[in-house]
């Protein structure tokens, strides 16, 4: 077993993603870095979410591979198993458990009045499962097996965990006090646009940027981005501000943010160039994070032995948590 660390008297942060591969710029601007920094600070509990994947998810064979990776890019981005619990949410059986109980308190009318079950009936509308309208209860299920005080969450995300909330607060009703109420801790995620300059960084889009590409990788991506619309020669002055490239100079190259503004709005640089220093810029950041997963890409259990050494963990805290939910219920 991994020389877990747990810090004392910390609360208990709980954050789950579904299962998507390898990594983008955006996921490392985002949600991996946040959790990083989260870490250091409370027992964090971070699960990949394999069953909830398979609501959207028709073809599994790909769904170990990308397990596989966003653990390994996790990892090496600096998710620590010696700080954080990391596992896959199908390795802990209890949370389909206790799925199930909370599906007997949570009124139906609940679910269908949720904003994302009615987009997803729309983008999926020949696959509207029972897993996708009972979603929020399986999320809920995943926070309170664990007793989870606080789930980082944008703004978008607060009906959501409200709505664990009002499942949480109707179980303790029932049968007596087992779930702290889960608390938003509302996190600025930036909003990453993809090379297409419109569309939020996404595998969807095709418009990403993986954190484990080469170099030459980087380059070739970087180089097809969209830039300044408005922008049309290169003497022509530029926009950076309405620039997608020039977004991602702010996160990769700070210290030069403003000469590449002021060189771009007297045309002192053209888009190609702008291109080529983000490339480069991207390349440098990520570079101890390629060696770093190149280090435990090296190791070939290493992945898979975190991944069972969190689930051996989090089922420790699963156990206890269905057997007094039990002894309230009176199942036992």
């Amino acid at each position: 077993m991994l020389n877990f660390t747990s810090k004392l008297m910390a609360k208990r942060v709980f954050s789950g993603f579904r299962p998507t591969g390898k990594q983008h710029i955006g996921n490392y601007l985002g949600a991996i870095q946040n959790c990083i920094s989260l870490q250091n600070d409370y027992d964090c509990i971070y699960c990949v979410v394999d069953i909830h994947a398979l609501t959207t998810l028709e073809n599994t064979e790909r769904l170990q591979e990308d397990i596989y990776e966003m653990a390994i890019d996790w990892l090496a981005a600096g998710i620590d198993p010696q700080k954080s619990i990391i596992f896959v949410q199908s390795h802990v059986p209890q949370v389909m458990e206790l799925h199930t109980i909370f599906s007997m308190v949570t009124p139906l009318s609940w679910l269908l009045r949720v904003p994302t079950f009615k987009e997803k009936v729309k983008m999926q509308p020949h696959n509207v499962n029972y897993g996708l309208v009972g979603y929020p209860v399986l999320m809920t299920a995943d926070i309170a097996l664990y007793k989870g005080e606080i789930v980082p969450v944008g703004e978008d995300q607060l009906p959501h965990l409200e709505l664990a909330r009002e499942i949480v607060r109707r179980f303790n009703s029932l049968f007596g006090n087992a779930f702290p109420e889960p608390q938003a801790k509302l996190t600025s995620f930036p909003l990453i646009l993809g090379l297409d300059g419109v569309q939020k960084m996404s595998k969807s889009f095709n418009n990403y940027i993986e954190i484990a590409a080469s170099p030459q990788g980087i380059s070739e991506r970087v180089m097809t981005a969209f830039t300044d619309p408005e922008r049309k020669y290169r003497s022509d002055p530029g926009h950076p501000d309405m620039c997608n490239i020039f977004c991602l100079h702010k996160f990769f190259t700070p210290t030069r943010v403003e000469e590449i503004a002021s060189e771009c709005r007297t045309a002192g640089i053209g888009c190609v160039d702008c291109k080529k220093m983000l490339a480069q810029s991207i390349s440098s950041t990520l570079e101890p994070f390629r060696e770093r997963r190149a280090i435990i890409a090296s190791k070939p259990n290493y992945v898979a032995e975190v991944l069972a050494d969190g689930a051996t963990r989090a089922e420790a805290i699963a156990k206890d948590t269905m057997k007094e939910v039990k002894e309230k219920m009176g199942l036992l």
